[in-house]
């Protein structure tokens, strides 16, 4: 059944809780850049995250591990430049939040600062729950990411899909479930079985957005480059390619390299 959708003209995390309560889905998406928030924002999502994913799509790092701190605020300060109505979420990159809580309000105090951005999201459940209890307490909104968390890549060994037994399902829940008691105003549930995702979604009254955790979460996120198939080395089941972005591109250059080659372009009508 559909929802009437509420004319948000500014989203912030209590539009978010709002649309869980009324039913309504939470769109998501990444962007890193100002030309691309810009699209992504004036397409109406309603959150953007400032994912540490860049260090894959924008750097070419094979996981998300070598982006740094300063290279996530340049990026989150220029998305936040373009953004008039999404909420602004910016990933706390591995290493700077994990050692104590003091380099987690640090690290996110600067995200705020020096970038501008609306809220922080960090991977981990009771293990980081003193630092985001410390975040909190400095009134900087924070977002969990529980399941797939990429910067444990080296732990798990593998992309595949987590809490599949029943013992990490239930720490998932209880994580989960924690994150809401501190303070949390959403949280990501990244590659575990959809049954399980909703199990969650229903248990706690913050939004869940979904990453290949099916659709009886509270909202989906995917990477801007995987939706728009700007990537065509990147295939999960949850991706849903909207366009074919990668080889439009690729024609469109290789068109414009064969004009410049045969003096087509410029023609006269394209000069002064």
């Amino acid at each position: 059944m559909s929802v009437a959708k509420k004319d948000y003209k500014r989203i912030t995390t209590k539009s978010l809780i709002e649309m869980k309560s009324n039913g309504e889905k939470i769109s998501m998406l990444t962007a890193y850049d100002y030309t691309m928030a810009k699209i992504v924002d004036t397409a109406g999502v309603d959150v953007i995250l400032v994912g540490d994913s860049a260090s894959n799509v924008m750097a070419g790092h094979e996981t998300t591990l070598p982006i740094t701190l300063d290279q996530m605020i340049y990026h989150a300060s220029s998305v936040v430049r373009a953004v008039e109505r999404a909420l602004v979420v910016v990933d706390l990159p591995f290493g700077s939040y994990q050692s104590d809580p003091k380099e987690a309000l640090r690290s996110s105090i600067r995200i705020m600062k020096e970038s501008g951005g609306h809220a922080v999201k960090l991977e981990g459940g009771k293990e980081i729950k003193e630092s985001i209890k410390k975040i909190l307490h400095a009134g900087i909104p924070v977002m969990g990411h529980l399941g797939l968390t990429p910067q444990s890549i080296y732990k798990f060994g593998t992309y595949s899909v987590r809490a599949k037994e029943e013992e990490e399902a239930e720490k998932l829940i209880e994580d989960a479930q924690m994150l809401e008691k501190v303070g949390c105003f959403a949280v990501v549930l990244e590659k575990i079985p959809a049954e399980l995702a909703k199990k969650v979604a229903d248990s706690i009254s913050i939004p869940v957005i979904g990453i290949g955790a099916g659709g009886g979460v509270d909202g989906q996120v995917l990477v801007i480059h995987d939706m728009l198939g700007m990537n065509n080395e990147f295939s999960p089941r949850f991706l849903r390619r909207y366009l074919n972005l990668y080889d439009e591109m690729t024609k469109a250059i290789g068109q414009y390299a064969a004009d410049v080659k045969s003096s087509d372009f410029p023609n006269e009508r394209e000069q002064y």
